[in-house]
């Protein structure tokens, strides 16, 4: 077992080098706790958490890297990893012996994004509430790395620990001795398919979850890759099994370490439940503080304060995803939850500080908005597009920005303000996907008074309510004839050909809405009152209402352009 804390670069040297990460220069011994972990990018301003490990994605050459130590000092950065290999030149280890920013390389090959999730699994234990100092078999309860090495140790062989779909949960030091296939899946996090077919053909999973103990592995025929033998023992809680553990053997198991491997497996059983439940409770306890903080009552500055975003300016994103029709209600909350964790990794990225809980059918987030305000807002807007794209069309997601809050009890109206936006976005009345409320604000009030009208069940009147009723009676289709004019600024042109009638029809057409609605379109206030109801009344005057796509004068009603009355030159009222 390791005897560096958890949050220190002795002990993320220790667990992921050398099969990851290399160091250069630098004395891990003397770096601070770390805080955290952030992503270089040179054409961002960026924020990193005090005491950051930083990845220095793209950042290549000696003058770059040194340039970039000295930036990172400034900040409070503990350390730089770059791609390896890195020339050793004497720049260099002057830069790290000037800043006192440790140097590290990630081993060609490996994914930065799997280095990122790895550091984070790491450096997780005590970021959300209090943490108390529980142990299991003597190694830090839920800590799967510390288990790993402790079991590598007893067996003197280097050690993974897997879950049931073969992904890497943690792994011991000494990878380097092991085999090709061995150092494939560290730096995949995942087994290979190319050896789990292997295994499954050798039917290796049926004898491993069947078996009570031991189950000895041989090595697998690669062609001329060298691989060596494994011994690997199922991880269960009774019935259900959770994952397994495996060992490379350069020499075979002695009987004591055998046992000591049985032993061991029970004791990884309850570190994986309680890493499970661990993470299960701090996704609960995360959803209540940032609950707790878009409240903005007493208890904000405390929640705050628990997510490590107290005394800086915040802003509330607003994440919902507009439910498709081949989508049932399960489809959807287990798309909603996957977008929510991908979000989180999305922000965690870019602002480390960053909070996001699912809350009902909305992702909120709180977003440390650092700054001019202005230029925080479009900076959030920016980063939510970027998620979005990353995503792709087909989940219809759609964000809305908050205000910034300069205190915790200004959250709640940040809040109000993203869910306002949201609100638009999802009513498809644009085309946007991200879109802070003064972009909207003008859609967000029509349906503010569309509500107020539905709650003081106000009717249709005037005018409008005339036209309707002749349309309804008559098979017409003068409201659309209005929206059209209206809109087009009372161009004759542009309106009949938005509407695939002549403008001679347009004309007669418009005289019988002045007529049949009693309404003076010569008057500004008339007109502007007309285009307000309108509005109000949505696109189609609703889905069945005599504009709307299944009524008389909708698209393919009898009186619409594609019905068999429709007509560009048809004439009538």
């Amino acid at each position: 077992m390791s005897t560096h804390p958890a949050r220190s670069l002795s002990r993320v040297l220790e667990d992921l080098g050398p099969t990851l990460l290399d160091l250069i220069h630098g004395d891990p011994a003397a770096a601070p706790e770390l805080g955290g972990v952030g992503i270089h990018d040179p054409h961002d301003e960026q924020h990193y958490p005090e005491h950051a490990v930083v990845l220095g994605v793209g950042v290549t050459g000696a003058e770059q890297i040194g340039g970039l130590l000295r930036q990172l000092a400034a900040q409070g950065a503990t350390a730089l990893v770059v791609r390896g290999p890195v020339a050793d030149g004497e720049a260099l280890r002057s830069a790290v012996a000037e800043t006192g920013v440790a140097l590290l390389a990630l081993t060609r090959g490996a994914s930065w994004a799997q280095l990122a999730a790895m550091l984070r699994v790491l450096l997780a234990e005590g970021d959300v509430g209090e943490q108390g100092d529980q142990t299991l078999g003597g190694v830090p309860s839920g800590d799967l790395f510390a288990l790993a090495n402790a079991i590598a140790t007893l067996l003197d062989a280097p050690v993974t620990i897997e879950d049931r779909r073969s992904r890497i949960l943690a792994f011991s030091g000494r990878q380097d001795e092991a085999d090709d296939a061995r150092v494939a899946s560290i730096l995949a996090r995942q087994v290979p398919e190319r050896y789990l077919r292997i295994h499954e053909e050798d039917g290796v999973f049926k004898q491993l979850y069947r078996a009570d103990g031991v189950v000895h592995i041989p090595p697998p025929n690669l062609g001329d890759e060298v691989a060596l033998p494994r011994v690997a023992i199922a991880v269960r809680a009774g019935d259900e099994v959770l994952g397994s553990v495996w060992a490379a053997l350069r020499r075979p198991l002695t009987p004591e370490r055998e046992r000591a491997f049985q032993e061991a497996a029970q004791l990884v059983a309850l570190h994986m439940l309680r890493f499970r439940a661990g993470t299960d409770a701090e996704y609960r306890l995360r959803a209540d503080l940032v609950t707790t903080a878009l409240e903005g009552g007493t208890g904000a500055v405390e929640a705050l304060g628990r997510l490590g975003l107290a005394g800086e300016p915040l802003l509330v994103m607003a994440m919902g995803l507009a439910p498709a029709p081949a989508h049932d209600h399960a489809q959807l909350a287990a798309e909603r939850q996957r977008l929510t964790s991908a979000l989180a990794v999305h922000l965690t990225a870019v602002q480390p500080r960053s909070a996001v809980a699912l809350l009902g059918d909305v992702a909120y987030a709180l977003f440390p908005a650092a700054g001019d305000s202005a230029q925080a807002q479009e900076r959030a807007v920016q980063v939510a597009s970027n998620f979005l794209d990353r995503t792709g069309d087909r989940p219809g997601a759609v964000v809305g920005v908050g205000s910034v809050a300069d205190e915790p009890a200004a959250l709640a109206r940040s809040r109000r303000n993203a869910d306002r936006a949201l609100r638009v976005l999802l009513g498809h009345r644009t085309s946007r996907r991200v879109a802070p409320l003064a972009d909207v604000h003008v859609d967000a009030l029509l349906l503010e008074m569309r509500d107020l009208a539905a709650a003081h069940r106000d009717e249709l009147s005037g005018p409008l309510a005339r036209l309707v009723a002749y349309d309804t009676d008559h098979n017409a289709h003068l409201v659309q004839t209005l929206r059209a004019w209206l809109d087009a600024f009372g161009d004759v042109i542009t309106a009949s050909a938005s509407v695939y009638v002549h403008p001679n029809t347009f004309r007669y057409r418009i005289r019988r809405v002045a007529e049949v609605g009693g309404i003076d379109l010569r008057d500004p206030a008339a007109r502007f009152a007309a285009m307000l109801q309108l509005r109000l009344m949505g696109p189609h005057n609703g889905p069945n209402g005599p504009n709307g796509p299944n009524g008389p004068n909708g698209p393919s009603g009898p009186n619409g352009p594609n019905g068999p009355n429709g007509g560009g030159a048809r004439g009538g009222s």
